[in-house]
């Protein structure tokens, strides 16, 4: 029977103490010269060297926290798909568990978080809708399958199995067979504007370096952090 290498290491540490697993980082440094000409440079520039490093497989995904009327905090991955001086924005279903956690507190924190690099940035702030016009053009430059899963996932829902979620699909090829393949009524993005962005770069001993931006009207005010 196959049992994938990781495995061995999984039995080794069934008492679930991980006190040992530690590294040292020292790939670079975080200096306040590298925000002087904003988050966004500093960003777009280690975007540029997450894309090309080859362990990381998608350099856009980043983690988004909500909030639900309870006040119990959720933390999911998706991908950006746009990020420029207004903010970040990804797509989702306007029916799934994050959409109606901002419907009631429209507000998120992100990460992102490229470990391979020992580089992390976090943005927190308001959260809106984007015009449906710019969720269409984005919806039509999706893989056709991926527009027809789209339509057949109500996402966050709960399923009877697996051949339910293909029965779903199998109906939506049916629906559009032999033409394109609208935005879906419930499907669209929303934009996080920052507020509060942090740049964390891995330093030996883990002193590490922290820059934290706040945005005050169109003015950065920004300050280094204890690690």
């Amino acid at each position: 029977m196959y049992a994938p290498r990781w495995l061995d290491r999984v039995v080794a540490d069934a008492s679930g103490d991980l006190s040992d697993r530690r590294r040292n980082y020292g790939q670079g440094r975080l200096d306040e010269d590298d925000v002087a000409e904003g988050w966004l440079a500093l960003f777009h520039a280690w975007y540029a060297d997450a894309e090309r490093e080859r362990g990381l497989i998608e350099a856009n995904s980043m983690q988004v926290a909500t909030v639900d009327a309870a006040g119990h905090p959720s933390v999911r991955t998706v991908l950006a798909k746009h990020v420029d001086e207004d903010g970040v924005v990804f797509y989702t279903n306007y029916d799934s568990a994050k959409a109606h956690d901002l419907a009631g507190a429209p507000m998120a924190a992100l990460v992102f978080a490229w470990v391979p690099l020992e580089r992390q940035v976090r943005i927190s702030g308001p959260v809106e809708r984007v015009d449906a016009d710019i969720s269409a053009a984005y919806f039509a430059t999706r893989p056709r399958a991926s527009q027809i899963a789209a339509w057949a996932s109500h996402q966050s829902a709960e399923l009877r199995d697996r051949a339910e979620l293909e029965s779903a699909v199998a109906a939506v090829e049916r629906q559009f067979k032999g033409r394109e393949v609208p935005l879906p009524p419930d499907w669209g993005g929303y934009r996080v504007t920052p507020e509060l962005v942090e740049f964390w770069a891995g330093r030996p001993d883990r002193l590490h370096d922290r820059l934290q931006g706040r945005r005050d009207g169109t003015v950065w005010h920004w300050r280094r952090l204890a690690p």
